[in-house]
Formats: structure tokens, C-alpha cells, sequence
């Protein structure tokens, strides 16, 4: 029964994860806290494992979820059942690309798509940082999480508007990951 479960709850984030993955988080929040299969405060670590490993965040998480779950073979099933869709997509889309593209309806589509994942994305960032903020659901305030959120978000921002250039991801991991362990250890 665990192998269905994997492959259908990976295949219905495979097939509703249109923006990426960033986008996709609270389809993937909603799907492993209904079949029970990481915590909030789980999900909330191997997102941030996810992004700092190669790969797609899907990928990763579905290859840990399957892998904790059922191991390999959950793994191969969860990471089959994530990709599965797109690979599909990404088939027919190919085969008639060339003319879609040009029509005006389809280009109304992807305008009106476009806002919606870019809010999509913004909530998601707004939730992963108030539940960093607060350590239990929102009963005690975490100050050293808003210094690390404050530092890396001036840093980010006051690069882009000063030097014109933005810091790479991985820098910004690096530093957090320093501000992390400095925090820690006061």
C-alpha cells in the first residue's frame, strides 16, 4: 500500500507543479503532512537540504520521502511518479511548440500564469519565514532566525541596488549556514 501511496501523492505534485518548485511547496507541504510522512519542522529542513544539493527540489524530496518511507524501491517509485508528468509534458509540448507559441491564446495564458506563480512563490517565502521566526507554531519568537533572516536579506538586496551585481546562492547559503552556527553558539 506504501508504494501507491508514494507513487500517486508524487505523481499529483508531478502534475500540479507547474512553476517549479518553489511553487509546488505547499502541494508538497499539503501531500507529505496528509499521508504522515515528514513533520512541518521536517519538510521545513529538507527543503533547505534540497536546495543545496544538485537537483530539483521534487527530485530530492521524493527520492528522501520514498527512500525513508519504503527505501529503494519507494524511492524509485516517488522519484518515477514526480517526474513521470513532466517527462510527458515536456514530450508534447515538443511536438508542437513551434505553432502553439506563436498563437495569441496561448500567450495569454502564460501572461496570466506568470503573476500567479510569482505569488505562489512569495507566500511560500513568507511562510518559511515566519516559521523560522517562531520556534514552536507561532509561541516563541526566535531572534537569532530574524538577525540571519535581516543580514541575508540586506545583504542580498543592498547588493543588487549598489553594486548592480546579485551574491550567488551558494554564498548565501555559506553565510547562513556561518550565521547559523555563530547564533547557535551564543
Amino acid at each position: 500500500m506504501i508504494y501507491l501511496n508514494l507513487f500517486f501523492g508524487f505523481l499529483k505534485v508531478g502534475c500540479f507543479a507547474f512553476g517549479g518548485a518553489y511553487a509546488a511547496i505547499p502541494l508538497i507541504r499539503d501531500t507529505v503532512l496528509s499521508y504522515g510522512w515528514l513533520s512541518d519542522e521536517m519538510l521545513t529542513y529538507m527543503i533547505a537540504v534540497s536546495e543545496s544539493t544538485p537537483g530539483p527540489i521534487m527530485v530530492n524530496l521524493a527520492t528522501y520521502v520514498g527512500t525513508s518511507q519504503a527505501g529503494v524501491i519507494g524511492a524509485l517509485i516517488a522519484t518515477f511518479a514526480v517526474v513521470l508528468p513532466s517527462f510527458i509534458i515536456i514530450l508534447l509540448v515538443t511536438a508542437i511548440l513551434s505553432k502553439a507559441i506563436k498563437n495569441k491564446y496561448v500567450q495569454a495564458v502564460l501572461r496570466g500564469v506568470k503573476p500567479c506563480m510569482i505569488g505562489i512563490i512569495l507566500a511560500t517565502g513568507c511562510w518559511m519565514i515566519a516559521k523560522n521566526l517562531f520556534s514552536v507554531p507561532f509561541s516563541a519568537f526566535d531572534i537569532n532566525a530574524l538577525v540571519i533572516t535581516v543580514i541575508l536579506a540586506v545583504l542580498y538586496f543592498g547588493l543588487n541596488q549598489k553594486m548592480k551585481k546579485s551574491i550567488s546562492p551558494m554564498m548565501l547559503i555559506i553565510i547562513s549556514a556561518v550565521l547559523g552556527m555563530a547564533g547557535y553558539a551564543f
